[in-house]
């Protein structure tokens, strides 16, 4: 199935469940859970991906240069290439987890401000008719 073909279905399901037309909805809690995914994942690639000097594989590729073995240097070269990866994809996952976790705390603050400007200096709601003069 094509990209279009797929998209326009995901979105006639999504549309049929939430029975909206919208293009993209998204809630507060869904904000909250990818950013929290994106920080799980990040710690566990981490602690489990071999970075540069530390692992196994450093260790290989030193044992290989010290033994004059053309692997050594070659198998360096693949790691510096794999740590280089690594952390681009792990910066990627801090920059999901950071800016979700501020897209949500903004539109919370926006949410409360707009909240309190559709109030009287008493506290009470504005009536429909006040709200309409702000639109117009």
């Amino acid at each position: 199935m094509a990209f279009d073909e797929e998209w326009a279905e995901a979105k006639r399901t999504a549309a049929a469940r939430g029975g909206s037309s919208y293009d993209l909805v998204v809630k507060q809690d869904d904000l909250g859970a990818v950013g929290h995914d994106a920080f799980m994942i990040h710690g566990e690639l981490g602690k489990k991906a071999d970075i540069a000097a530390t692992g196994a594989t450093a260790r290989a590729a030193a044992e290989c240069s010290a033994r004059n073995l053309t692997m050594g240097p070659e198998l360096s070269a693949t790691l510096s290439t794999w740590d280089s990866q690594v952390r681009t994809v792990l910066q990627m996952y801090a920059h999901i987890s950071n800016h979700l976790d501020y897209s949500r705390e903004a539109h919370a603050r926006d949410d409360e401000a707009i909240a309190a400007s559709m109030r009287h200096r008493d506290g009470s709601a504005l009536s429909v008719s006040e709200i309409q003069g702000y639109v117009k």
